[in-house]
């Protein structure tokens, strides 16, 4: 089986890492660069970096942070944030990010998932989801969860594994900062359906959160904010628990 991967999420606003509940109220919780070069060295498998501001802002995401990133931290790490455009998503890989990550462009215009793919290959398309529940349905936001779309979380994750996307980063609306756990079923019933790796993301407030959601949520990777940033869960003691759980994991 392979080992379980553990992702630290730095959402990024004006330069700055930030943290918010439900995707509001946010604060800064520190310098990216910084915090991913701690995360880096305590063990994290990956970082994801998602520019929270750039698509409802209208701008891009800097390529200028994403060189400095490059040169301080030495695990695979996922940019994110205003990607509208092979060009994009092209001046991010060269800037030395890993993968990038495309939300509301990817609804607006499906289509940029294949063209993204084709040019530089499934493994480096990662399709971010965000998700809120609505009269018992998953309906897939945009704007950094500030519009709803027509679109359902299942079909359009379906869709964007046949577009070429290499991964699928799902975060519950409901359930981001709350620190009350993942919707494990929801990850489980993606898992099932799907090919490609599932990231979790939203909820993490404890161990057996994670534990719960990388076993009965069948999730790929855990990611998750908060508990790293505020140093509540540090990475070293979440690997140990869930190595001891017998979950298979990267130490």
């Amino acid at each position: 089986m392979l080992a379980k991967r553990i992702i630290p999420c730095l959402d990024i606003k004006d330069g700055q890492t930030v943290k918010g509940i439900n995707f509001l109220g946010l604060r800064e919780v520190g310098d990216p660069v910084d915090l991913g070069r701690l995360y880096a060295q305590q063990g994290a498998d990956e970082l994801v970096y998602l520019d929270i501001s750039a698509t409802f802002e209208g701008r891009r995401t800097f390529a200028e942070l994403v060189t400095r990133i490059a040169e301080n931290i030495n695990i695979p790490f996922t940019v994110g944030g205003g990607i509208a455009s092979v060009d994009d998503a092209g001046r991010l890989l060269g800037a030395g990010a890993d993968k990038v990550t495309v939300n509301s462009a990817a609804v607006r215009n499906p289509q940029l998932i294949s063209d993204i793919a084709s040019k530089y290959g499934n493994q480096f398309v990662v399709v971010a989801i965000d998700a809120k529940q609505v009269d018992g349905q998953w309906r897939v936001t945009t704007h950094g969860g500030r519009k709803f779309s027509d679109r359902e979380l299942f079909s359009w994750a379906r869709e964007a594994q046949e577009r070429g996307a290499g991964e699928i980063l799902f975060t519950s609306m409901d359930h981001d900062g709350t620190k009350n756990g993942y919707p494990c079923d929801t990850f489980a019933r993606l898992s099932e359906m799907l090919s490609i790796p599932i990231i979790a993301s939203g909820g993490a407030g404890t161990i057996q959160h994670i534990a719960d959601v990388l076993t009965r949520g069948k999730a790929d990777a855990a990611l998750a904010a908060s508990i790293f940033h505020y140093g509540e869960i540090p990475i070293p003691t979440l690997k140990a628990a869930l190595h001891q759980a017998n979950i298979p994991i990267r130490l």
